[in-house]
């Protein structure tokens, strides 16, 4: 066998056996990279360097809060129940900067609630949450007619529940936690 044909193999196997461990890590977002994302997504959305900083922060203080949570944008987070859409500094209407031109909409099944902080929290999963909302809000309950939703006191006790399909205002200082069904 010729050299050139040996190292013709040689390397054809070496691709072989590497491409596939090469693209794999290549395809893999550290923590880092994703942090760069969001803040150059935040960027693109118009905040500048320190609003992008300091919802960060927001994002950071709400993972603390709730550790199954996972960002999935400058300013919306994953949670167990649904997702947590941040209030954007210097913003008046709170959006996902990962499509900032949609506005965010309660879909049918959906229950919604906005606090005091223009922090939206979108429930579409039947469970019992810890809810961290404050000062006074909204909520629609968008949710199959007749389903219950429940909200409860610091010991677990309900402290009122609205009936689908509804909406209005609310305190949500003293909510503790949620059964959305």
């Amino acid at each position: 066998m010729s050299a050139r044909k040996t190292l013709a193999i040689m390397t054809a196997t070496a691709a072989l056996i590497a491409g596939p461990v090469l693209s794999a890590h290549a395809s893999t977002a550290t923590p880092t990279d994703q942090r760069i994302a969001y803040a150059e997504q935040a960027r693109a959305a118009g905040l500048t360097d320190r609003q992008a900083g300091q919802l960060q922060e927001r994002v950071d203080a709400f993972l603390t809060e709730d550790p199954q949570a996972r960002q999935v944008s400058a300013n919306r987070l994953a949670t167990a129940g649904g997702t947590v859409t941040l209030a954007v500094p210097g913003r008046a209407e709170t959006r996902d900067l990962a499509s900032p031109e949609t506005a965010l909409a309660c879909n049918n099944g959906h229950l919604c609630i906005v606090d005091g902080r223009g922090v939206n929290y979108d429930y579409y999963r039947c469970g019992y949450y810890d809810f961290n909302g404050i000062g006074n809000g909204t909520f629609n309950n968008n949710q199959t007619s007749g389903t219950r939703a429940r909200f409860y006191n610091s010991d677990g006790s309900e402290r009122w529940s609205n009936v689908a399909k509804d909406s209005g205002t609310a305190s949500w200082t003293p909510v503790y936690h949620i059964r959305p069904c």
